[in-house]
């Protein structure tokens, strides 16, 4: 038995020494691939990125040549470090540093070591490269921006991070990617695809040809060319409205779903963030803290929607058959409720139905409705989660499933909310708890894009397309299913009629009756929130912020627009003539109410904004 087990034993140990040399001679390729690393170098030919134009054809981004100096750590020989920096106008402890990071990165594949050279530079460093062993210049393309505007629209380009390079193995250290924006949200589009190069090394390390004939070679594919929804025009003229004010401006086309301006302020010019000036340009950008620039305030500034979300209470109460039309309430100056707490209002006729109550934006009025509509059920419970369930068809408190980089969902609140609130059940809560949601105050929170999409679906009486901002990939129409399939609201059609009429109303005889443009029927409403703060621990009230909503023509509409600027101090004064001048370029292509763009142009809120700004909107009126 001995001997046989010792018989087993060499046997084993050799059918073992047989396979692991099978393994590593036939199976195992890694020695094969570090010999072709020794002998074979990788060079990368990048394609130019894909063009942006607006909806109109206007060329709005295209490309300009770049020049990087790229380093391969395991071939730099010593090199003159005075020179080398004073060429590239960097300080040797930098490059330093950067050869060190690339030599961490990988010791055989090449890394950024200064990126985006001018054409000067370029022309000047070429002629002494053969000096700087070790070293080479990658050709790629840099945004070349045909428009000083829309740069929280189109976003910037940036080098990759090191995460984004170990979850894609597309890129390598030093490629270039969407970092916001349009080239953000459509990389893989824009981006096209790189070209490889195999070439091959001598044991000096000389070239010798492309490997095996260049059959392993490829020819970079250029990216693709997108059109986006924005009207390149009116996005100019919507910014220019905006200088020295704060705020946002978003516009859809109600028919489509497509976003035709999207408008922060204050913005910057998106050539700011283009070449070597990025980094100090972006790092400027990035810590104003006051304006903050960078703050696309169109997508994510949640705010009380104010006014406008009366149009919400109308159709909810319309929808559960709480109210007529024809019912009437009365107002003296606001709504008094619970231990007589009065919800104030401004002084308009008295008592009003729904038509005449939008138009007046009369606070009493939609209080008693929403209140009717919330004690309609059994439990405030119930009638809080039916509101909640008619506002979500909206789009409400959600995405609503956009083609934006950034955002926030907005807050629709329910019955759990209110529940931990109110520390329910040791403590009953009732639909009075809440009446200010009836408003647009509250909790109830909404960002401008949600804004804007709201007043689209009342303008197609029940319906919308997501909002969404690319229209055609290489002239081709979109035909992503969530962006040409129609959502409908929980409101039936036959309700929106007098709301819309109601909004019709504030244009001819309510509160924004100054703002009419000649030729155009404009469907509003206005609304101003409260704004307050903490100064030296003192709740201080500031100037109030200003909103507006609008759609036009009233009964074929073209164009569907919220605007909400910081400090505006009420609905009209600022955001509804803004509204209103925007409307007019987009239908008319020019402006005949020059009085009132003027007046805009002429009034700056700068003083307003050396005040502190650390509140928040508190309390919505008209």
């Amino acid at each position: 038995m001995r001997k046989l087990l010792l018989y087993i034993i060499i046997l084993t140990t050799g059918i073992v020494f047989l396979a692991r040399l099978f393994y590593l001679q036939i199976m195992d390729e890694s020695f094969t691939v570090r010999s072709q690393d020794n002998a074979i170098e990788i060079v990368y030919d990048y394609p130019q990125r894909g063009y942006i134009s607006d909806r109109n054809g206007k060329l709005m981004v295209s490309n300009q040549p770049s020049y990087d100096v790229m380093a391969i750590p395991r071939n730099l020989k010593p090199f003159d470090t005075t020179e080398f920096c004073k060429i590239l106008s960097i300080e040797p402890e930098e490059l330093g540093r950067r050869l060190d990071k690339a030599k961490i990165y990988s010791p055989i594949l090449p890394s950024v070591i200064i990126p985006q050279l001018t054409k000067a530079e370029y022309a000047y460093l070429q002629e002494k490269m053969r000096k700087y062993e070790g070293f080479y210049i990658q050709k790629r393309s840099l945004r070349d921006y045909q428009v000083d505007h829309s740069a929280n629209v189109l976003g910037y380009i940036a080098q990759v991070n090191q995460q984004k390079i170990n979850e894609d193995p597309y890129y390598i250290s030093g490629d270039l990617i969407g970092r916001s924006g349009v080239e953000k949200v459509y990389e893989d589009l824009l981006r096209g695809k790189k070209g490889v190069k195999y070439i091959q090394k001598d044991r000096f390390n000389r070239n010798i040809g492309p490997y095996k004939d260049g059959i392993y070679d490829t020819l970079p594919t250029k990216g693709k060319d997108i059109t986006i929804t924005i009207d390149a025009q009116l996005q100019a003229y919507g910014e220019k409205l905006m200088e020295n004010k704060r705020g946002g401006i978003v516009a859809i086309e109600p028919e489509s779903g497509e976003i035709l301006s999207l408008i922060t302020a204050p913005n910057y010019d998106p050539s700011l963030l283009v070449g070597r000036k990025r980094s100090p340009n972006y790092t400027r950008l990035y810590y104003d803290s006051i304006a903050r620039p960078l703050y696309d305030r169109g997508l994510l500034a949640e705010y009380p929607p104010g006014s406008p979300f009366k149009t919400l209470t109308a159709l909810i109460g319309l929808q559960e058959g709480v109210v007529d039309t024809d019912d009437t309430f009365s107002c003296n100056n606001g709504y008094n409720y619970g231990a007589r707490r009065p919800l104030g209002c401004h002084s308009h006729p008295s008592p009003l139905d729904m038509v005449p109550g939008i138009a007046h934006s009369c606070n009493s009025y939609f209080a008693q409705v929403y209140r009717k509509t919330i004690e309609k059920f059994p439990t405030p419970q119930e009638g809080i989660n039916t509101w909640n369930k008619h506002l979500k068809s909206f789009g409400l408190g959600q995405f609503m499933g956009n083609d934006l980089s950034t955002g926030r969902p907005g807050k629709i609140p329910d019955a759990e909310y209110y529940n931990q609130i109110y520390d329910y059940p040791t403590y009953e809560w009732y639909a009075t708890a809440t009446i200010s949601n009836a408003i647009g105050q509250g909790e109830v929170l909404m960002t401008p894009i949600q804004l804007a999409n709201m007043t689209a679906i009342i303008a197609n009486r029940g319906w919308y397309y997501t909002p969404h901002i690319l229209k055609k990939i290489e002239g081709d129409p979109i035909k992503e299913e969530k962006f040409t399939k129609k959502n409908k609201t929980t409101i039936d059609p036959k309700h929106f009629e007098p709301v819309v009429e109601g909004m019709h109303q504030v244009y001819k005889k309510g509160t924004a009756s100054s703002l009419q443009i000649p030729g155009i029927e404009i469907a509003g409403k206005t609304g101003t929130a409260e704004n307050f703060t903490e100064i030296d621990g003192k709740r201080t009230q500031l100037t109030d912020h200003s909103i507006f909503i609008a759609f036009a023509p009233v009964d074929d509409p073209k164009i569907a627009i919220a605007v909400f600027v910081e400090n505006g101090y009420w609905g009209s004064r600022y955001a509804g003539r803004i509204a209103s001048l925007m409307v007019e370029k987009y239908l008319k292509k020019e402006i005949t109410r020059t009085d009132m763009e003027d007046w805009i142009l002429n009034h700056s809120l700068k003083e307003e904004y050396a005040k502190p700004l650390s509140g928040e909107p508190f309390r919505i009126n008209q």
